[in-house]
């Protein structure tokens, strides 16, 4: 799905829409009028700077979303986007870095906004090791390596992936939404939607038993040291006040079961002692 925004009310109706809320919803949670929501998503009317910013938080935006909104209603946007590697950044890593030391032997992943792949863990470092070529984890433009492209690559980890009829399509449809916000996952979901045709051999179906779906997604991989199961986990900071912060998590995989436990604590390496420990 492309996000062409061409003035603020294509991008107040794309949001809502987004997030399937009615005008009359939302008119209810900002406690103006359905005529008004309308007023606005049709041009008719402009909000003010204070309706605008409530508007664009019930629709929980993305802070970049905000701003551009904000700056094609005429208002200064309020959020900036701090490099990576700013050293106004330098706490953060830190957190982040310690979170990916504490999940250790277990694997975890930083990733930003379009899926590209900032840091590893150890566990992290074995278990894509384990399950794709050298060559895999290799960035075609020289930036960070991608997960996506790590998913739609021919060697890459859906080819290990044992129940990728049931593990796919909720990648996809998390995918899906997420291009909803951020356009440059767009090309890269119908990549992964036309690998599924074909690894499935047909439509790709629904990403969990209508009638009785599983509390949690278990990933199962193939390996030299048998199937290896994770669930996953997401960490996001909290009311971040930079679009940078806001589109960073971190995934943290679980072991499923006592056997890839068992494997991750044996095969994963300890940290190096410190220099001159």
């Amino acid at each position: 799905m492309d996000w062409k925004p061409a003035a603020l009310p294509d991008t107040l109706q794309q949001a809502r829409r987004a997030r399937r809320i009615s005008q009359l919803e939302l008119a209810l949670r900002l406690g103006v009028s359905q005529r008004h929501v309308s007023f606005v998503e049709t041009g008719r009317a402009r909000p003010s700077r204070e309706l605008l910013t409530r508007w664009l938080g019930e629709l929980e935006a993305p802070l970049a979303l905000r701003n551009t909104a904000l700056l094609q209603a005429g208002f200064a946007p309020p959020y900036r986007a701090t490099r990576w590697d700013d050293p106004d950044l330098a706490a953060a890593r830190g957190a982040l870095q310690q979170l990916l030391m504490a999940h250790e032997p277990m694997p975890a992943l930083i990733l930003d906004a379009q899926w590209n792949l900032l840091q590893l863990n150890r566990g992290g470092q074995w278990l894509a090791a384990t399950l794709m070529p050298p060559e895999v984890l290799e960035s075609a433009n020289g930036g960070p390596a991608n997960l996506v492209d790590m998913l739609i690559h021919p060697m890459g980890l859906t080819r290990p992936l044992v129940n990728l009829r049931e593990a796919g399509p909720a990648f996809l449809a998390q995918l899906r939404a997420e291009a909803t916000w951020q356009p440059e996952l767009a090309s890269r979901a119908e990549a992964f939607e036309a690998l599924l045709r074909q690894r499935l051999e047909g439509p790709v179906p629904p990403g969990a038993d209508a009638g009785r779906p599983p509390p949690l997604l278990t990933l199962r991989f193939a390996s030299p040291w048998g199937e290896l199961a994770f669930f996953r986990m997401f960490t996001t900071f909290g009311t971040p006040q930079d679009i940078t912060l806001a589109s960073l998590k971190v995934e943290h995989l679980f072991a499923a079961d006592a056997a890839t436990r068992a494997v991750l604590q044996a095969q994963v390496p300890p940290p190096a002692p410190p220099a001159g420990g």
